[in-house]
C-alpha cells in the first residue's frame, strides 16, 4: 500500500482472506474488488491467489 509516496508493507498473507484483512484495517472499504489491482497488491512469489510453501 503506497501513503504520501512511500509504500507499506501491511504483512504476509496465506490466504485471499489474510489479505482482504490486511486492507480491511488499512480502512479500505471494499477490498475484495481490489485483490487484482496491482497498485493496491503485489504478489511475490507466484502467482497471484496462490499459497504454496516456496
Amino acid at each position: 500500500m503506497q501513503r504520501g509516496g512511500r509504500v507499506q508493507i501491511l504483512g504476509l498473507a496465506h490466504s485471499d482472506h489474510e489479505v482482504i484483512v490486511f486492507l480491511e484495517g488499512a480502512g479500505l472499504d471494499d477490498p475484495e474488488r481490489i485483490l487484482d489491482d496491482p497498485e493496491w497488491v503485489e504478489w511475490r512469489g507466484g502467482r497471484a491467489h496462490r499459497y504454496e510453501a516456496a
